[in-house]
């Protein structure tokens, strides 16, 4: 196993970014292209313009992690104060560094405004260290070492950022870290829950050593992300594929597809594939499921239409479903879906017809509970088929979570 050998932290400097005021882009850029690089990010923090609240930050960073990148407090103003908290921890000296200032100077001649005195602060640097120069903006970022670890102090400005860690701070890491990388990939299941995955895979999860299993529930499904360490690309992707492999040899029933495969890319691909046509009949969703599908491009080819029957006249006149089914059964039934599934072929012509009908709240209909959803699929020459389900949450969740099975009927009849 290859062994990991820095530890890298990032914070953000900024009472802005404590209120709200402003999203911390910064950090989520930084830790992907560490994590390319095979380095560990076990810290993200943000503090605000305190100088005392960000030195007690500064010591923690110091005793804890290799190497330290602080993004924002290099401004012009008071209460820019990153460098001024690194002093209070280092006791190391700042210095005007004078190609940063002529280049400050000479901004407001050309811009012909007067430079205030403050400006000046943008470009002070720790003594002896080395200074990155900003190709977009003021403020120069700063490299430091100090008792055998290593500070990156960049402007807040993200392309500001993103030009000084580019160029500059990322080679010095992998270079102090080494030739490694990190390669993942995420497997996407659905139809099973994310503790009866987590049980299913405990063996492997609790033998996890390179690559790393991380189950995590998501809206569509439950996925499964693998990160391999290794010195190449390669190496790691042979890695993940060898662990991939013995995942699905257990749970590959469930499994649909990989990264940002999604269930109706996926489900219109094999539509495709069979040269099949589908059309809905959405009472309970209302056209979710068509506006799910209709997302992708060339759902044309597959896709001929679907009709919203939220009420029994729809459904009887629109979608011819019998009034004897209605009147005995309800239009939230097993017979009712089944019917529906079955006419929306033959009055919007497809291989193939998927309906849904079902209470969505806030109170029972015709006697049925709250999430009481039926889902009828006829596909091609197969017997019609109803799923009973019973759903938990609002309104929205409950027709989202009835599109979401009805497009995972569709998936395991199209695999057989």
């Amino acid at each position: 196993m290859t062994k990991q050998t820095i530890q890298a932290e990032i914070i953000a400097v900024g009472t802005e970014l404590l209120l709200g005021q402003i999203t911390n882009t910064n950090a989520s850029w930084i830790a992907r292209r560490l994590a390319k690089s095979g380095v560990n990010v076990y810290h993200h923090s943000v503090a605000g313009d305190n100088l005392e609240r960000l030195a007690t930050l500064f010591q923690a960073a110091q005793d804890r992690s290799d190497v330290i990148i602080v993004t924002g407090g290099l401004g012009p103003t008071e209460d820019d104060l990153s460098r001024e908290a690194f002093q209070k921890i280092s006791g190391l000296p700042i210095v005007d560094e004078p190609h940063s200032m002529a280049k400050i100077e000479e901004f407001y001649r050309i811009k012909q405004v007067r430079m205030t005195e403050n400006n000046r602060r943008q470009a002070r640097v720790f003594k002896d260290s080395e200074v990155l120069e900003n190709h977009v903006g003021m403020a120069p970022g700063n490299l430091v070492h100090y008792q055998g670890k290593m500070w990156a102090f960049l402007p807040g400005v993200p392309r500001e950022m993103k030009q000084l860690f580019q160029d500059s701070v990322l080679p010095a890491i992998q270079k102090k870290n080494g030739k490694q990388v990190i390669e993942s990939t995420v497997l996407r299941f659905i139809g099973i829950g994310e503790s009866v995955l987590e049980d299913r895979l405990q063996d492997l999860i609790q033998a996890q050593d390179n690559p790393t299993i991380a189950p995590l529930a998501q809206q569509d499904g439950v996925t499964v992300r693998l990160s391999a360490k290794a010195s190449s690309p390669e190496a790691a992707w042979e890695k993940l594929s060898a662990v991939k492999q013995k995942i699905l040899n257990i749970i590959g029933r469930y499994y649909f597809g990989s990264d940002d495969e999604t269930l109706e890319q996926v489900v219109l691909t094999l539509l495709q594939q069979h040269s099949l046509t589908i059309s809905a009949a959405e009472s309970l969703t209302g056209g979710l499921f068509a506006d799910k599908l209709v997302t992708q491009p060339g759902t044309s080819d597959v896709f001929t239409g679907g009709v919203v029957c939220y009420s029994k006249t729809v459904k009887e006149q629109i979608l011819q479903v019998k009034s004897e089914i209605t009147e005995e059964y309800g239009t939230v039934s097993k017979e009712c879906a089944e019917a529906l599934a079955t006419n929306v072929k033959r009055v919007i012509p497809s291989d193939i017809g998927i309906s849904f009908t079902g209470v969505a709240g806030p109170d029972k209909e015709e006697g049925r509970e709250v999430g009481t959803v039926f889902i009828g699929l006829d596909l091609a020459d197969q017997p019609v088929r109803v799923e009973h389900h019973q759903f938990h949450g609002d309104r929205q969740q409950i027709r989202y979570r009835a599109v979401l099975k009805g497009i995972e009927m569709l998936l395991r009849d199209l695999n057989q």
